[in-house]
């Protein structure tokens, strides 16, 4: 019973990290929203994971990327100096 219950616990030992690795992955690739999955500090994780695994989450997340990086317009010439945001109204100077 001794030597049984001694591989048992060796085993327990060698499917730990086996565990782990799959619990990590299964929640790196979990079904949050998109916004909040990448703002961990394990994105570089994620994103590694996403290429291989979810290649358009990983090609959604490079566009939300471009997208956030661009320049706003120059405002044109016969615009009004104001803008109505929501239930504001916001005077450019």
């Amino acid at each position: 019973m001794g030597e049984i219950l001694g591989w048992a616990l060796v085993g327990a030992w060698l499917l730990l990290p086996v565990v782990a690795v799959i619990l990590v992955i299964r929640w790196s690739m979990s079904s949050g929203q998109v916004e909040t999955k990448y703002d961990s500090s394990a994105a570089g994780l994620v994103d590694g994971f996403d290429a291989v695994f979810s290649p358009e989450a990983y090609e959604a997340h490079l566009e939300r990327d471009r997208a956030t990086r661009r320049t706003a317009p120059a405002p044109a010439p016969g615009d009004p100096p104001w803008a109505i945001d929501g239930d504001s109204i916001r005077i450019d100077v």
